[in-house]
């Protein structure tokens, strides 16, 4: 899209960056709503190109770019410093940092301090923390000191340790309900969104 200029010259004229908001109303109006990893500027300018909706820089950086058998070991400087390289690549979409293991599992203060840098130092719009009810204080706390939260509940990969491996989770009625709780109640703390992650679809349907 391109508009003339006081000189008579053509500007192109940015897309609309997609915020919270516009990511809420799109699920309320039934849109699709896409998101994709990135890691670094050049795949997240290549994403942002393809009109992608969201970009999560994950905690899955420590598998995929750094070589550890788990998401465990990522610390929050690796991910500030990848999440501040893909804000320099994308403009348009919704950039959602990842906290990693150890950030935000003490407490809420702790999560609000970590949960900043993601802001100040990599220039996202939203965090995203793993975990149902053991979570929802911090969430809530997040949400009230003005930072987006997006949940994630399921197969939480930095928890593959109690879970034996990465497994479906939610196979029975009893983990089917917990699931679909814990959802509720992050909701009701304010996150905007939630990943369901190896989780059965028709579990997936009704959460």
């Amino acid at each position: 899209m391109s508009e003339q200029t006081a000189y008579g010259g053509a500007t192109t004229v940015p897309p609309k960056k997609i915020t919270v908001p516009d990511v809420v109303a799109m699920k309320r109006d039934r849109k699709r709503i896409t998101m994709m990893t990135a890691y670094d500027a050049a795949f997240a300018k290549l994403v942002d190109q393809a009109g992608i909706d969201v970009i999560l820089v994950g905690d899955s950086l420590g598998m995929v770019v750094l070589g550890y058998p788990t998401t465990v070991p990522v610390t929050m400087d690796d991910m500030v410093r990848h999440a501040a390289a893909v804000s320099r690549g994308a403009t348009r979409p919704l950039l959602v940092g990842d906290m990693p293991f150890g950030t935000y599992q003490a407490g809420p203060q702790d999560a609000l301090r970590n949960a900043a840098r993601f802001l100040k130092e990599a220039g996202m719009d939203a965090v995203k923390l793993e975990g149902g009810h053991e979570v929802v204080e911090t969430v809530r706390a997040l949400v009230d000191s003005g930072i987006a939260v997006m949940g994630h509940v399921g197969l939480t990969p930095q928890r593959v340790a109690q879970f034996g491996g990465f497994k479906v989770q939610a196979k029975t009625a009893r983990a089917a309900r917990r699931l679909i709780e814990d959802c509720l109640a992050l909701e009701d703390a304010g996150a905007f969104s939630i990943v369901l992650e190896s989780v059965p679809a028709p579990v997936a349907a009704l959460a």
